[in-house]
């Protein structure tokens, strides 16, 4: 198995800093459910695996999205015009998934690193899945998923769930908790094992975050994928989610930042009283140094004989 996989019937796939799932028993012509949609562009790479582990034109039953960030279902609607499936989400997400509301604004001035510098460039704006969406709530039990149960895990995004297998205890938890410091480029591309809450330029109830991590550590579970960083098993979970939720203050919660004292407030027709901005001039600063950085390191010359 890969990094990214959580058990032999639930296969994990990396795009870029974002993974995506597929929960089925490989095998040709084996049913199987895909969770999240990873970034736009990658709808082609998404069905070449599927095709890999289930068979030439592999489609699944239905599409799972343990929430609606634009780096979960970024590829969705590629996908969905090859494959003619339900896609399930959170009656929280629906807003955000029905073209009515975009999602409250990231927050760069948590600062910690420079995916939460460049974070202000991340796009917010809603999709729309017309009549392919189908809404969720918690304790729900997915008709296409038998055996699985929906745990609405809250604070990074509204309706944000994770999946839940009592049979082994395998858990899907999404962006709950993480195994990477995804506020940081080098922790992300290094894909080093660590415990985190979730995102935090992204996440807009810090209390909502703690609870929902507190909710998953209780469910004790034996695997888990996460949406970010690598899969994690056995001891290493028990006691990496552990702690996470008892000092989950001290490890995730930033000091500062919008959201930290007060939550943005949402309903299912959107965005409902967000707290007011704090200024990230210092953040977009260093972003656009940052994203000038990487475009000078891509554009500079490479040595030649002409310099020789």
């Amino acid at each position: 198995m890969n990094p990214y996989d959580v058990t032999d019937d639930v296969r994990g796939m990396k795009i870029l800093f974002v993974n995506v799932f597929f929960i089925g028993t490989p095998g040709p012509g084996n049913p199987w459910v895909l969770v999240d949609a990873g970034l736009p562009g990658y709808a082609g790479q998404i069905r070449k695996r599927a095709e890999e582990l289930y068979g030439p034109g592999a489609k699944p039953q239905a599409i799972v999205l343990t929430h609606g960030h634009f780096d979960h279902t970024g590829a969705l609607k590629g996908l969905l015009k090859e494959w003619d499936v339900p896609v399930y989400a959170h009656t929280l997400e629906t807003p955000f998934l029905r073209g009515k509301s975009h999602y409250p604004p990231p927050d760069p001035a948590i600062g910690g690193g420079a995916m939460a510098y460049m974070s202000w460039m991340f796009p917010t704006s809603p999709t729309d899945l017309g009549d392919r969406l189908r809404t969720i709530d918690d304790g729900a039990e997915i008709p296409e998923l038998a055996g699985w149960r929906v745990i609405h895990t809250p604070g990074h995004a509204p309706g944000h769930i994770s999946l839940f297998r009592d049979s082994d205890r395998t858990l899907i938890a999404g962006d709950a908790f993480i195994t990477t410091d995804q506020n940081s480029v080098t922790a992300v591309a290094s894909q080093r094992q660590e415990f985190h809450g979730p995102p935090a330029y992204f996440t807009i109830d810090w209390q909502a975050a703690k609870a929902s991590v507190t909710k998953l550590n209780n469910l004790n579970p034996a695997a888990a994928g996460v949406g970010h960083g690598v899969s994690v098993r056995g001891l290493d979970l028990q006691v990496g989610l552990n702690r996470l939720a008892h000092d989950f203050e001290a490890m995730s919660i930033p000091s500062e930042g919008r959201y930290v004292k007060q939550p943005a407030v949402t309903d299912e027709n959107g965005i409902v009283d967000m707290p007011a901005p704090t200024s990230y001039n210092v953040a977009r600063a260093i972003g656009w140094g940052l994203l000038a950085g990487v475009a000078l390191y891509l554009l500079w010359p490479g040595d030649s004989d002409d310099d020789e």
